[in-house]
């Protein structure tokens, strides 16, 4: 039955309930009519009002609730759906809202990681030349610089070494972007040596101390999980860097009965009242690609924890 004849019954059924009260039960009316005789029309009416409404409350609570989950909804938090109640339109509705979330996140997470991979393949790219062209142009510099200073006089050859050292810092500030670009480590060495690197990393004039604690009997989690991984342990140590004004930030890999979680702690000031960047974001949609929880919020002695929970079931896709 269609929701507009439910109503009509509804209110049909109320009035049909009203109009037989007055002719089968003892109240009358003259005219002029009495208080007294006014008064029970008037709490007689008042009675219908009330059981309409509790009626009709009834009858579309299944639609306000659908409404309060449409305001909620999230595409970086999946998972939430209403449950089918109600009968004809109303659970229509429900049901088609359901499989309307189901297929756009299907196809945001298709679209996720096509975007993700053709970002990784750029960074890539990126790197490479960073290392092949601007790498090998500093180093002849630095060479050049060297032949030219052993050849000149002792005050010219100091303003050259001085040249040098911003020369060498500038090419291993390069180098470093690189290797943050295209995690070299992680294909070469391997999920653990990687997050240890990212530990080493942490500039030295922050005043950061990093600490890393790390399973080495690690399930086999295949290349995109650990990139996953290695990725958001990334994002979240620049992030403490740039704005959790920490002193200490904890760095933990451990493997469980249900899978494997990375968390990182810091001792900041945490999160506040800041609405999420998009680094953050990217970290959300980047644990959505495998399957994975990622919570942020404080942590158990101050600061801020961001955890991401990957199932050891959860079969990552081929590309990230």
């Amino acid at each position: 039955m269609s929701l507009f004849w439910r109503l009509l019954l509804l209110n049909a059924a109320v009035l049909v309930a009203g109009a037989a009260a007055l002719l089968l039960g003892p109240a009358t009316v003259s005219a002029p009519f009495f208080v007294a005789e006014a008064l029970i029309l008037a709490i007689g009416l008042a009675v219908m009002l009330v059981v309409n409404a509790i009626l009709l409350r009834i009858g579309l609570a299944p639609l306000e609730r659908l409404a309060r989950v449409m305001t909620t909804i999230d595409p970086l938090r999946p998972g939430a759906r209403l449950a089918v109640t109600g009968h004809g339109e109303t659970a229509d509705l429900i049901k088609t809202f359901n499989t309307m979330l189901d297929r756009l996140e299907d196809e945001r997470a298709t679209s996720s990681a096509v975007a993700l991979s053709a970002q990784e393949a750029e960074r890539h790219r990126i790197a490479q030349e960073l290392h092949d062209e601007v790498g090998q142009t500093l180093t002849a510099v630095l060479l050049e610089l060297k032949r030219v200073a052993d050849q000149a006089p002792e005050t010219v050859a100091t303003a050259l070494h001085q040249v040098q050292e911003t020369t060498r810092d500038s090419l291993d500030e390069i180098r470093r972007i690189a290797r943050r670009l295209r995690p070299g480590v992680l294909e070469e060495l391997g999920l653990v040596s990687a997050l240890k690197a990212l530990t080493t990393e942490v500039p030295p004039r922050t005043g950061l101390i990093a600490r890393c604690h790390l399973d080495s009997d690690l399930p086999d989690l295949g290349d995109a999980t650990e990139l996953v991984l290695y990725r958001v342990a990334q994002e979240s140590l620049t992030n403490t860097v740039r704005h959790a004004r920490a002193t200490r930030v904890e760095l933990s890999l451990r493997s469980g009965p249900t899978g494997v979680e990375l968390s990182i702690r810091d001792n900041g000031g945490g999160l506040g009242s800041a609405p999420e960047g998009a680094g953050i974001r990217g970290m959300r949609e980047r644990a959505l690609l495998i399957g994975a929880r990622l919570t942020l919020g404080p942590g158990a002695r101050g600061g801020t924890e961001v955890r991401l929970h990957v199932p050891t079931a959860t079969k990552a896709p081929e590309h990230v």
